[in-house]
């Protein structure tokens, strides 16, 4: 397996509005190169998928940690823990009155 992934170059084709809009950016200073432009559009495309896969490994992280507990019998019964929250959500009602 290859640790980098180099491709030769591309040629993309754009529509006249698309290459409007990238003469525009390099136009304004903003970068030097309608390259730069692409590429920085690339990676706002994939950030979100990112993002994405960060916070799905998190939770599987975290779901896995839960079912390590529940194996340890480290859980809470649900309708003790509910009855507890209903208890304290009324005590605080009270305090508030």
């Amino acid at each position: 397996m290859r640790s980098l992934c180099y491709y030769p170059r591309m040629n993309i084709s754009l529509t006249p509005e698309l290459e409007r809009r990238i003469a525009e950016k390099v136009d304004s200073g903003l970068y030097t190169t309608a390259s730069e432009v692409v590429r920085a559009a690339l990676r706002s495309m994939f950030e979100p998928d990112e993002a994405r896969e960060r916070l799905r490994a998190r939770f599987d992280e975290e779901i896995s940690e839960a079912m390590a507990q529940l194996d340890r019998g480290e859980g809470v019964d649900g309708e003790a823990f509910f009855e507890e929250l209903k208890e304290l959500i009324e005590s605080k009602a009270q305090h508030r009155t």
